[in-house]
């Protein structure tokens, strides 16, 4: 049962996406937002002009109305997204100047707006990171390594300045006690499945005619992701005779017709389909049908959120050997290639014709979640870090004694 603290906060979170969507960040915080009111404190959330409503009690959303010409705004860092973030920027000053808020809680880069609250208003902050900032912007845009050492510089004092910082995985937690953060709680991401329900058959094998097994990615396109090594990886399976079928779910239709175009120059246009995007409330379904998920993520430093999801369902996984998934797996729970084509094809050729190794890696990969990364631990975890923060608050607030402010 999760505990009522004895003074409710009210809570003002920054998050600058699109809420809510079917995307891995959007649904991270829909899960954190749903903790932080379950404990009893009032929510206030501000995020874009884009998604759909949640209702959770203690929860209001209020949405920063960017220009309309900027249209839909996706993950990682842009020229519209800068825009979007001044506005919401305006947005969150009108909020604290009318509210009177124990704390902001502010993830990605809204934890600068958070910064300058404190500063002018005096609320603290913690620091919600899905990503460190810093490193993204250089991976994204090369030409930028050189002044590398000024982005790290501001994300340091971004994690020095938080009440406490909350991580998604532990390379992101080794990052904020290097930079001398204050009490860090890493919150894990979760699955959401339920993998006992009866899912209804999405029917892909039935409608596109696959009669090999199945290597399924489900997620975004962007290039991060390693839907490149997978195909490339994929091409070489097929070149060594290995029967097998690639399904893709999610991305845009601009990242669609590049990879239906970069399938096509592999010639293995025939053994590759795209689904587009695929809403999660049916994710089980889709799951169901895979004979093994595929996570070929080849850039950054957290864990990405699908894993836990995949892993859940009993299915076996296919992840690539970086950082990325070793932070958490070691190797029982799921299959680590190294992140070359060579060896992912040969990866894809191994589960395809092993259906003993298959079996276990789901049942160990299953096993995995159900210990640590469902919402009841995820609850336990946001327990932890806003029991911390209420101590802090009670400290920081506690009346000096008498004759303090003399000396």
């Amino acid at each position: 049962m999760t505990p009522t603290p004895a003074n409710p906060l009210r809570v003002l979170v920054l998050a600058p996406h699109a809420f809510y969507i079917d995307r891995g960040t959007p649904i991270d915080v829909d899960i954190l937002v749903r903790a932080i009111t379950a404990r009893g404190h009032a929510v206030d959330l501000l995020v874009y002009d884009e998604g759909a409503e949640r209702d959770y009690d203690g929860l209001t959303i209020h949405r920063a109305r960017a220009p309309r010409f900027l249209g839909h705004i996706g993950p990682g860092f842009s020229a519209k997204k800068l825009i979007a973030d001044w506005f919401m920027f305006w947005r969150a000053i009108g909020l604290v100047r009318r509210n009177r808020y124990d704390l902001v809680h502010a993830g990605e880069e809204s934890v600068f707006m958070a910064m300058l609250l404190k500063l002018v208003f005096g609320v603290p902050y913690a620091y919600d990171l899905d990503s460190s900032i810093a490193q993204q912007m250089v991976e994204k845009m090369g030409w930028l390594r050189p002044i590398a050492p000024i982005f790290n510089w501001f994300e340091a004092r971004a994690i020095r300045g938080a009440i406490a910082c909350s991580p998604v995985c532990n390379a992101l937690g080794d990052l904020c006690r290097q930079r001398g953060a204050k009490h860090v709680e890493v919150l894990h991401d979760i699955s959401q499945i339920d993998p006992d329900a009866a899912h209804e058959p999405a029917g892909v094998r039935d409608e596109h005619k696959i009669f090999d097994p199945i290597f399924m990615y489900v997620g975004n396109l962007e290039t991060y992701q390693g839907v490149d090594l997978l195909l490339e990886g994929f091409a070489h399976a097929r070149a060594d005779g290995t029967k097998a079928h690639v399904v893709i779910a999610g991305g845009s239709d601009a990242h669609i017709e590049k990879y239906e175009a970069k399938a096509a120059a592999l010639n293995v246009q025939h053994h590759v389909t795209f689904l587009g995007r695929w809403p999660v409330d049916k994710l089980g379904s889709l799951l169901a049908e895979a004979d093994v998920l595929v996570a070929p993520r080849t850039k950054g430093i957290n864990t990405p959120q699908k894993i836990f999801p995949y892993m859940h369902s009993g299915k076996p996984v296919l992840l690539t050997k970086l950082p990325t998934h070793t932070q958490l797996l070691e190797g029982d729970e799921a299959f680590l290639a190294e992140a070359t084509p060579e060896a992912f094809g040969r990866a894809i050729t191994d589960l395809a014709t092993n259906e003993h190794v298959r079996a276990a890696l789901g049942r160990q990969g299953r096993a995995f979640v159900e210990q640590n990364h469902t919402y009841p631990a995820h609850q336990r975890r946001v327990d932890r870090l806003y029991q911390h923060i209420g101590e802090q608050l009670a400290v920081n607030t506690k009346p000096a004694p008498a004759g303090e402010h003399a000396r």
